[in-house]
């Protein structure tokens, strides 16, 4: 009988609790070790119970907000100048409850995203012993979210802040971390890098589904990638494997026999890919829109591999995910991007995939990295991060920040003009001079005449233009520059940076979508 009634004591209190008491949290993202940004009002939010009164504590400041009914609250505190000493953040709500967010700094704020070439870490970059042994940076701190695609927009998270040392660095993302160094070394105040990202993915996993399904240019391609993503059958995985391995090694063989390069990676398992990219949208929904509303400095991108096989969308696609990501932050926060650097890949989708980035430049607050000299002919994961994060600092150093740098970016194509039998190529960012990058001739430059056959052509350096020609081609109509997969490449500024591969027609490239 005793225990009888313990029961229904126990049972009798317990229906006096609220049936779905919230726990007072805040966004993952907010969390020990984290850095805030600077001079901006912070964001702060998280979830309690509806109606709950909370209160975000921090640097000597207090703010309150009520939470809604879904029991989500967030509020803003004042603009904070950097601060490198390690703070607490707390949150109090009803009743005594409380969060305390420990090690807190307030600095600069980076997001980072992207496919394999952003997730890459320092582990996998050259020089790592050194890099590691190096990585004494108590003031860099680097958040990795994790959380997988998700058919809707997700509020929350996972994800965790860590702190650079030797033993953490070789997980950070490397073009993040090589140029959140450069950031940090240059301004003296903490730096956070956000890092969302997951290899293999193509753009349209990370860009709004209203965007891309509401665009007349990306609806067909968003229509028939979601169709392709919930027709998907887990059960014929694996034969649709065995029967793509077995087409690479028969392509692999027959280059092989042939003598000629194959550089093409084997075809990854299509149920792993299904759950790693989820549908068009899928890694907006799950690894972007809950990072929404960190303050932030801007954003950098390092992505487009997997475009490549459809360039022709890319530039529409690339201006969808800037001015969608600011409208998602209500932020015009600065947006660089990396052009894809030198590989052996067939086609013309990769030099595509270059021109869409050099034409998304004329959004406002870009910027973009040239590392077309930083590739590996063999390997679409090139180990060189370190330039590749120096190159993106100088450009956010020097517009964002304000700072003397080399040059924010390397020559960049400003009109041409046709005069008899050359055309004369201007060009912007020569800072101090263009010139070949090994002192000889210049070398990669292609010139055409109405009928589009392309001839080697000769490239002559004059002030801050290259005046182009060839005795083939007596009427020329367009010229080119690095224009394939791995080219040649010569020209640079007198920083040292080389110029963006470009074309000055629009003629229809053979054997690529659009």
């Amino acid at each position: 009988m005793k225990t009888t009634l313990t029961l229904l004591s126990v049972l009798l209190l317990t229906s006096l609790l609220p049936l779905s008491a919230a726990e007072l949290k805040l966004a993952s993202v907010l969390a020990d070790h984290m850095v805030l940004q600077r001079d901006k009002p912070i964001a702060v939010w998280g979830w309690a119970d509806a109606g709950e009164s909370v209160t975000v504590s921090f640097a000597g400041q207090s703010k309150s907000a009520i939470a809604a009914a879904d029991g989500k609250w967030s509020l803003k505190l004042d603009a904070i100048a950097a601060a490198a000493e390690p703070r607490v953040l707390l949150v109090t709500g009803n009743d005594g409850r409380k969060v305390e967010v420990k090690d807190v700094l307030v600095g600069e704020v980076w997001l980072g995203s992207g496919q394999s070439n952003m997730a890459m870490t320092v582990a996998g970059c050259y020089h790592f012993d050194a890099e590691k042994a190096a990585a004494k940076f108590p003031l860099i701190r680097h958040y990795r979210e994790s959380s997988g695609p998700a058919e809707k927009p997700q509020a929350e998270g996972k994800g965790a802040w860590q702190t650079c040392t030797p033993d953490t660095v070789g997980g950070f993302s490397a073009a993040l971390y090589f140029f959140g160094r450069e950031i940090h070394q240059e301004l003296g105040v903490p730096v956070g890098l956000i890092n969302t990202s997951v290899g293999g993915t193509p753009i349209e996993s990370w860009v709004a589904a209203e965007m891309q399904s509401s665009d007349p240019e990306t609806k067909t391609n968003y229509d028939t990638r979601l169709d392709t993503f919930l027709k998907f059958d887990p059960a014929q995985a694996p034969a649709l494997h065995q029967k793509q391995i077995a087409i690479w090694k028969a392509a692999s063989e027959k280059a092989k026999a042939n003598g000629t390069p194959f550089v093409v990676p084997a075809p990854k398992d299509p149920l792993a890919m299904h759950k790693l990219k989820g549908g068009p949208a899928g890694l907006f929904n799950g690894k972007v829109v809950n990072l929404v509303p960190y303050t932030l400095r801007g954003m950098l991108w390092y992505q487009g591999e997997g475009n490549a096989g459809n360039p022709g969308l890319y530039h529409k696609q690339l201006t969808q995910l800037v001015t969608s990501w600011r409208s998602l932050w209500n932020d015009e926060v600065p947006f660089a991007w990396v052009q894809l650097p030198n590989y052996t890949s067939p086609g013309e989708g990769w030099p595509r995939v270059r021109e869409s980035m050099l034409k998304t430049l004329a959004l406002p607050k870009t910027g973009m990295a040239i590392t077309i000299d930083l590739g590996d002919a063999k390997d679409i994961h090139p180990k060189n991060k370190q330039d590749v994060g120096k190159r993106l600092s100088y450009w956010a150093l020097g517009t964002v920040y304000g700072k003397n740098v080399p040059a924010i970016s390397g020559p960049l194509p400003a009109g041409s003009t046709i005069s008899g039998n050359s055309i004369t190529v201007s060009f912007k960012h020569t800072n101090g001079g263009l010139k070949s990058i090994t002192g000889g001739a210049l070398t990669g430059f292609q010139i055409a005449a109405a009928d589009q056959q392309w001839k080697p052509a000769e490239a002559k350096i004059v002030g801050e233009a290259v005046v182009v020609s060839s005795p083939e081609v007596a009427q020329p109509a367009a010229v080119r520059y690095a224009w394939k997969d791995w080219p040649d490449y010569s020209l640079a500024n007198g920083a040292g940076l080389p110029a963006s591969p470009f074309r000055t027609d629009e003629w229809p490239v053979p054997g690529v979508k659009k």
